[in-house]
C-alpha cells in the first residue's frame, strides 16, 4: 500500500460532472503536476481549488475543481485528491490517463475501501455496508446501510466479544493467580448461566438477521398455477405495467417473466412462471419444470386458482407441497360462480385471498397480507440494525453451534481450562465478522465485488 492509486469514481457516460480520485502518500504531488492553479502542496486540507488540468505540453484538458484532503483525516487515512471534471467520457479518461502517466497506479475494484479497512478507518461490517449503500434501492435498505456505516451493526459483535473477553480473563486469572482472593472463582455452575446468556444474545441477533436478509435481498416471490388462471395478469397488476403477455391461449407464458415492486420499502422480486400442466410441447414442458424449481426456491409462493374451475388432482398435489413454505392461495375470477367447495383446499382461511383481477379487486388485500406474513410493518418501523450478509450470518451460526457444545461440556463437568480454550476459539471466530481477525483471501474476494473507484 505504499503506492498511490487512482480511478474514476463516478459512472462513465454523459453527465454534469465526473470525479477522478487519487489516494496515497504522493497523491497531492502527482495531481499538482497536472494542475494549473494554486500550488496544491501548499493549500489547506479539506479545501476545493479552482483551476485547469493540463497535459505535458501545457494544453488545457479541462476546467476543474480539485478537492484536497490530507492524511489522516480522510476515508482511506491517506492523502486523497478528488478531481471534479466535466462529465464527458473523453475529458474524464484523459485526466485518468495523465494521472497514470505521472506516477499513479490504476486502483483495483474496492481498493479505496480496502485501504480504509487495512488502515483501521473502518471494520469489515462497515466496509460491506458501504457497498450496501451503493446498492440500496429502497429507503429501508438505505437506513440499514447507514447503521452499518455508522458502526451500529459492528457494536452487536463487539459487545459479544467483550462479554467473552470478561469470561476468558476471569478464568485466566483463576488459573494463573489462584492466590488472588478478590477475584471470583469461575466454576462450571457459575459459567453455565454466562454461556446461556451468550447463547441467547447470539440467537437474538440471528433471529433479527432474518429481517436484515429480507431488507437487503428482498422476497423472492413466485406466481404459480395452471395455465390461464391469471398469473400474468396478476404480475401486470402488481407492477402496474404490461410486463407479461396476456391471452386466452393456454401456455402463452413458456418461460419466466420477472419484475420488482416495493411494499413499505421491502422489495418483492416477482416471477411469473409457466402454467403447470402435462404437455407434449417440448418448450412448454421445460418451462413447467423451471416453474416447479422456482416454486421450491421461493420465499413466497402465490398459488393461483380459478374460481370457476373444478379442483383437479394435480392442483391438490401442488397445494400439498406448500405446507412448509410461506404461501398464499389466490382465488381469481371471484366475480364468477364457484365450481368447487373451499373445504377441498384443506388450508387455513387466512391463507386465502379472493381476487378479481379484471375488476381490480383484492390487490390491496394481497399486499396487506404479505405485509402481515413477513412482519413488514414492524421491520419498517424499527431502526434497522441487523446482520444482513451471508458471510457474517454463517460465521455467527457456526459460533452458536460451538456455544451449545460448550454448554454440554459444562454439564459434563469438563475442566475449566479446556472450556477456556473453546471460548477463546469462538471469540476469535467472531472476530472474522468485523475483521478483527481475517485472511487475505477473504479480503481479496470480498473487495473484488466492489465497483471500481470505491
Amino acid at each position: 500500500m505504499n503506492d498511490t492509486i487512482c480511478a474514476i469514481s463516478t459512472a462513465q457516460g454523459l453527465g454534469a460532472i465526473a470525479i477522478v480520485r487519487a489516494s496515497g502518500e504522493e497523491a497531492i504531488e502527482i495531481v499538482n503536476k497536472i494542475f494549473k492553479g494554486k500550488d496544491l502542496t501548499k493549500v489547506k486540507t479539506q479545501t476545493i481549488n479552482y483551476g485547469h488540468i493540463v497535459d505535458e505540453n501545457n494544453n488545457i484538458v479541462d476546467e476543474v475543481l480539485v478537492s484536497v484532503m490530507k492524511a489522516p483525516h480522510t476515508f482511506t487515512t491517506e492523502n486523497v485528491v478528488e478531481i471534479n471534471t466535466h462529465g464527458g467520457i473523453a475529458p474524464t479518461n484523459k485526466v485518468l490517463e495523465l494521472l497514470l502517466e505521472n506516477g499513479c497506479r490504476l486502483a483495483e475494484p474496492g481498493e479505496f475501501t480496502k485501504r480504509a479497512f487495512l488502515n483501521g478507518r473502518i471494520d469489515l461490517l462497515e466496509a460491506e455496508a458501504v457497498m450496501d449503500m451503493i446498492d440500496a434501492k429502497t429507503d429501508v435498505q438505505r437506513k440499514m446501510a447507514i447503521n452499518g456505516i455508522d458502526g451500529k451493526t459492528s457494536d452487536l459483535i463487539n459487545k459479544l466479544r467483550s462479554d467473552m473477553v470478561q469470561i476468558i480473563s476471569n478464568i485466566n486469572v483463576n488459573i494463573d493467580y489462584p492466590e488472588y482472593d478478590d477475584v471470583d472463582i469461575i466454576t462450571n455452575d457459575i459459567l453455565i448461566p454466562k454461556i446461556n446468556n451468550l447463547k441467547e444474545k447470539i440467537n437474538k441477533i440471528l433471529k433479527e438477521s432474518e429481517n436484515g436478509k429480507i431488507i437487503k435481498e428482498g422476497i423472492k416471490t413466485s406466481i404459480i398455477g395452471r395455465p390461464n388462471v391469471g398469473k400474468s395478469s396478476l404480475l401486470n397488476a402488481l407492477l402496474q405495467e404490461d410486463k407479461a403477455i396476456v391471452t386466452d391461449i393456454a401456455g402463452t407464458t413458456r418461460d419466466i417473466v420477472e419484475g420488482e415492486i416495493s411494499i413499505n420499502g421491502i422489495l418483492l422480486h416477482m416471477i411469473d412462471t409457466a402454467g403447470i400442466r402435462e404437455t407434449e410441447d417440448i418448450i412448454e414442458s421445460i418451462g413447467v419444470e423451471k416453474s416447479l424449481k422456482i416454486m421450491e426456491d421461493s420465499d413466497l409462493i402465490l398459488f393461483m386458482i380459478n374460481n370457476n374451475e373444478e379442483l383437479t388432482d394435480d392442483i391438490k398435489e401442488l397445494l400439498s407441497k406448500l405446507k412448509n413454505k410461506h404461501y398464499l392461495v389466490l382465488i381469481n375470477k371471484n366475480d364468477l360462480k364457484s365450481k368447487f367447495d373451499r373445504g377441498e383446499l384443506m388450508i387455513d382461511e387466512d391463507k386465502i385471498i379472493n381476487l378479481s383481477i379484471t375488476n381490480n379487486q383484492g390487490i390491496d388485500e394481497l399486499k396487506n397480507k404479505i405485509i402481515e406474513l413477513f412482519n413488514i410493518a414492524e421491520i419498517e418501523s424499527k431502526d434497522p440494525t441487523y446482520l444482513s450478509n451471508v458471510r457474517s450470518i454463517s460465521i455467527l451460526k457456526n459460533c452458536l453451534k460451538r456455544v451449545e457444545e460448550i454448554e454440554k461440556s459444562l454439564k459434563d463437568n469438563l475442566p475449566i481450562d479446556m472450556i477456556e480454550l473453546d471460548i477463546k476459539s469462538i471469540w476469535e471466530e467472531l472476530g472474522k465478522i468485523n475483521g478483527s481477525t481475517y485472511e487475505e483471501e477473504l479480503l481479496d474476494e470480498m473487495f473484488s465485488r466492489f465497483c471500481l473507484g470505491k
